[in-house]
């Protein structure tokens, strides 16, 4: 994979650079997160996960630390609209 192909959409970040946290001793998914903001993005992750871990074990020596996940935070759920309409109507009957 050439250094300048995206890893993370969400972020912009490069093959390069996540090889380059790696190959510097950062070895523990979620500092790699920290350092590079891969998987910081508006997916949490969900896109670019599984390329950072293949990274992980293709470049450490151990496979354990690569078998850590990266944490995944939820933001807010979606709701559909008439959810939102039947809460609305709710807020204004308790006024």
């Amino acid at each position: 994979m050439d250094d300048a192909t995206i890893i993370c959409r969400c972020e912009d970040v490069t093959y390069g650079e996540v090889k380059k946290a790696i190959v510097s001793g950062l070895l523990i998914p979620g500092d790699i997160r920290k350092y590079t903001r891969a998987g910081m993005g508006s997916c949490q992750g969900r896109t670019c996960q599984r390329l950072l871990m293949q990274m992980l074990k293709e470049y450490s020596d151990s496979c354990e630390i690569a078998e850590d996940t990266i944490n995944i935070r939820t933001p807010i759920q979606p709701i559909s609209i008439t959810e939102l309409s039947v809460w609305d109507s709710e807020i204004n009957e308790k006024e």
